[in-house]
């Protein structure tokens, strides 16, 4: 039997929640007393991958995950991802630096302006805490 936590019947969102940091904190939030877990992210394939492991490995569990395609670039499509979240976890991000180097517009768009984007509409959803994440890059 769990016990009661700080999050129970709680929704936790992760931006990029298809990338390896969401990855990893999906598996160590999935057996917890959260009642949702949203997951957002621009990526309809793995998205679609991410739900079939779930379904295949924790399917007493998968329910509780629900799947958000959007993209932090876009205010509106947060707005909408966002209504009735209480935490955050914002790992949506480019972090290769190359990609960065080559496209520093979309850096800026996703990684400033994405970031932005969450934490107004955190503010405007009344979200209790988010935790943004930074890069262990340096260029």
């Amino acid at each position: 039997m769990k016990s009661t936590t700080a999050f129970k019947d709680k929704t936790l969102m992760i931006t990029g929640g298809t990338g390896s940091f969401g990855n990893t904190v999906l598996k160590h939030f999935m057996d917890t007393d959260l009642a949702e877990i949203r997951i957002f992210s621009r990526d309809e394939k793995k998205q679609d991958d991410m739900r079939h492991r779930l379904q295949e490995k924790s399917p007493e569990l998968a329910s509780k995950v629900r799947f958000f395609i959007g993209d932090v670039r876009n205010a509106q499509s947060v707005r909408d991802a966002m209504h009735g979240v209480d935490y955050i976890f914002h790992a949506a991000a480019l972090k290769q630096v190359p990609s960065c180097e080559f496209f520093p517009m979309e850096a800026v768009r996703t990684n400033v302006i994405g970031t932005d984007n969450v934490l107004h509409a955190a503010i405007d959803e009344g979200v209790d805490r988010v935790v943004c994440l930074s890069t262990d890059k340096a260029a």
